[in-house]
């Protein structure tokens, strides 16, 4: 990616037009609407919602609005923004935003089918998750905008540091990250398993 590219990229694309954001609510609605025909609860079975839910293994882990796995939304966004640039560099900020969504909320959707629930139940730190509430699921694809408008804002080594820095510092804390995420879903590891544990 030209560096050289992005300021005139970002000066023309801020436009984002009505019908932007009527697509962005309608994926939105969808989400919603698929995730309860799928048996989701709207908020935490527990009975409230939390703004912060901080144990990475708790049972109410994608529970509530956000939790540490709402960092790597955050870092959806940025990998969203990324892509769609090198696919439609010429498109606006506005399209662009629709097509970051509308791929998260397909993952949204994807990830709460019983397969991806069972395969995430192989690692250390998700062996009771049951998938996410709606309110949860929702606030994880606002913050994915949130990363998409990071990206589209600040300068490119911002978003490479926020990737590094969340990266190290989930690693570090609660003993994962987006990563290791996509390495256990994938193909999931005894060894990384029996680390995430503490074992």
């Amino acid at each position: 990616m030209e560096a050289t590219q992005l300021p005139a990229d970002r000066r023309s694309a801020w436009g984002i037009a009505p019908w932007h954001l009527a697509i962005v609510a309608l994926l939105l609605a969808v989400q919603a609407s698929a995730l309860l025909a799928m048996g989701k609860p709207w908020i935490c079975k527990c009975g409230h919602v939390a703004l912060w839910y901080a144990n990475p293994s708790g049972p109410e882990t994608s529970q509530h609005l956000t939790d540490w796995y709402t960092y790597s939304h955050v870092l959806h966004g940025l990998g969203f923004y990324l892509l769609l640039w090198l696919i439609a560099p010429k498109a606006s900020i506005g399209l662009r935003l629709a097509a970051a969504v509308a791929l998260e909320v397909g993952w949204e959707v994807i990830e709460n089918t019983p397969m991806i629930i069972e395969r995430y139940r192989q690692g250390g730190l998700a062996q009771g998750y049951v998938g996410d509430s709606i309110v949860n699921s929702l606030s994880d694809t606002a913050a994915t905008m949130v990363g998409f408008f990071i990206a589209a804002t600040f300068p490119v080594w911002l978003s490479i540091a926020l990737v590094i820095g969340s990266e190290v510092f989930l690693a570090f804390w609660i003993r994962d990250n987006l990563l290791l995420n996509i390495i256990q879903l994938v193909h999931p590891s005894e060894a990384l398993t029996r680390w995430q544990s503490g074992k």
